[in-house]
This record gives C-alpha cells, sequence and structure tokens, in this order.
C-alpha cells in the first residue's frame, strides 16, 4: 500500500470517528450511516479537496452528502 493510500484510509478513519462522536453514535454505526448514503465514496472520491479542510467542514460535508441521499440521522 502506498504512503497515499494508507494517508486517505487514515483521513476517512479519522472522520467517521469524529462523525460518530459528533451526532452520538457507535463507530461502527456511523460507518455503516456514512456507507449506506455514500458519504465515505463522498470523502474517497474528493480527497484531494477534503483533506484541505478542517476535519468539522468535511463532517458538515458527509452530513450534507448523507442527507441527500437519504440519510436523516441528523
Amino acid at each position: 500500500m502506498s504512503k497515499e493510500e494508507q494517508n486517505m484510509i487514515d483521513y476517512i478513519v479519522v472522520c467517521i470517528n469524529e462523525f460518530a462522536d459528533k451526532i452520538g453514535i457507535n463507530y461502527k454505526d456511523a460507518f455503516n450511516y456514512l456507507n449506506r448514503y455514500n458519504a465515505i465514496s463522498f470523502i474517497k472520491e474528493n480527497y484531494e479537496i477534503e483533506h484541505t479542510l478542517s476535519i468539522d467542514d468535511a463532517i458538515d460535508d458527509m452530513i450534507m452528502v448523507a442527507q441527500n441521499n437519504g440519510g436523516s440521522l441528523i
């Protein structure tokens, strides 16, 4: 695995964990929710831009993507 791939994985894990902490759910449920409503795919596809933002901004983007795809957790 390349350094860039590892950085992306680490970033996605941090985003999922911070999302879970922000809304008060466990990490597994956060992953399942974000995966189901395409927020993880969004972060992965837009990593080059998203990782330059604050984690809070990235979480807000993930929430927006999930809601736009039918998620209603927040």
